[in-house]
């Protein structure tokens, strides 16, 4: 098996956009050379958003806070929708904080926790769900839909243990649940099948997080 690492670090360097009414993305994520420090952000709409120091979320309604403090997009999933799409596309392009090599994101079950470098310990929460941000800066037909139709969206993670991440960390899963339901799966249930979403309530190590959302969305 091979090693697991961050591959990127990325940073928004923020850009107009007339997707939504915020007139101001950070979408737009470069890399860089250096230790970023990642802690908790607080609250979605009255935190510090990103749970990465420097980087920056405009759509406060809908990105940032504890259960989205990061966002982890592997490669090789790139090079699926490459070879999809017919396209070249650079790490960062897709909105991701971090992007890792050798690391089966997808698969990754929910409440799964990783050890990246020295100190910093995150849990996957949930799939990024597509959103016209997303569609505008990808310039492809029905991205939405087309995004929304494969079980590759990517993961988001809160901060367990605060620590600097930075490109070549290895990346170490410490604990994995025994419900086996994976964030690509559970994205699949999200978008196309809620009697799924009803099952997982029943899980008990499900994400505290995860679990009010789906009392949401199905109006319990």
């Amino acid at each position: 098996m091979s090693r697991a690492t961050v591959l990127q670090v990325n940073l928004a360097v923020p850009e107009k956009s007339d997707a939504k009414n915020v007139g101001i993305t950070g979408i737009n994520k470069q890399p860089v050379d250096h230790p970023v420090a990642v802690r908790a952000p607080g609250p979605k709409r009255t935190g510090l958003h990103s749970g990465l120091v420097g980087d920056q979320i405009f759509d406060i309604d809908h990105h940032g806070g504890d259960d989205q403090a990061v966002y982890a997009y592997a490669r090789e999933d790139y090079d699926w929708w490459e070879q999809e799409l017919g396209r070249s596309l650079t790490g960062g392009i897709f909105g991701e904080n971090l992007t890792t090599e050798g690391l089966d994101v997808n698969g990754a079950v929910l409440g799964e926790t990783w050890a990246i470098g020295a100190e910093l310990v995150l849990q996957t929460t949930f799939g990024r769900i597509p959103c016209a941000t997303f569609q505008w800066k990808m310039r492809e037909p029905r991205w939405v839909k087309r995004f929304a139709a494969e079980r590759r969206p990517g993961a988001y993670l809160r901060v367990v243990q605060p620590g600097d991440v930075r490109a070549g960390d290895e990346v170490r899963v410490l604990h994995r649940p025994a419900h086996g339901v994976t964030i690509g799966d559970s994205f699949h249930a999200w978008m196309h099948d809620s009697s799924r979403l009803r099952e997982y309530l029943e899980l008990d190590d499900l994400p505290e997080g995860l679990r009010a959302d789906i009392h949401r969305k199905l109006k319990l």
